[in-house]
């Protein structure tokens, strides 16, 4: 099926507050409570599109999969962590839709991003996933990703992981 990988539009808010909502929804009903657990609002999904480039995947005009990137190094990232490049680009909030995990979207939303940070111009993409069942650090490691390092941060463990474009 063909999809399309495009920037964000206002008027799509809040299909990905629905689609990031339910994603979280389903790991909890898989996985129990955790850091994966906490839903969005319209007015946080808003605000990253002010502050970020938040991304959609659609399938016949559906969105079924979202990804968020930014220049801004979070916080809780430690540099020495990471291979030192002079412009890396981070993935946040990426979500697919219940209905379409396990059939691509996923991997359809990754590649979107390398082509859009290999345009930006990026010289890696870098994320955290729980270390956890729920976390989907196998699933990065599958479209290329290699781990960096593992932390605690705020109680949850996680991994770190960057891709050099």
């Amino acid at each position: 099926m063909a999809s399309k990988f495009a920037l964000a539009m206002p008027e799509d808010v809040a299909r990905i507050v629905e689609l990031r909502n339910a994603a979280a929804e389903k790991l909890t009903r898989e996985h129990g409570r955790g850091h994966w657990s906490h839903l969005v609002s319209v007015e946080k999904v808003a605000e990253a599109m002010d502050r970020s480039r938040v991304y959609v995947l659609r399938e016949r005009q559906r969105i079924v999969g979202t990804l968020r990137l930014q220049m801004k190094k979070p916080s809780e990232y430690d540099r020495p962590w990471f291979t030192r490049v002079r412009r890396p680009l981070f993935l946040y909030d990426m979500a697919v839709d219940p209905a379409r995990q396990r059939r691509g979207v996923g991997r359809a939303c990754i590649e979107g991003a390398v082509r859009v940070a290999r345009a930006w111009p990026a010289d890696a993409i870098r994320l955290d996933a729980y270390d956890h069942a729920a976390g989907a650090g196998r699933f990065y490691e599958k479209c290329g990703f290699r781990e960096t390092s593992r932390r605690v941060y705020f109680r949850a463990p996680i991994i770190y992981y960057e891709m050099m474009l």
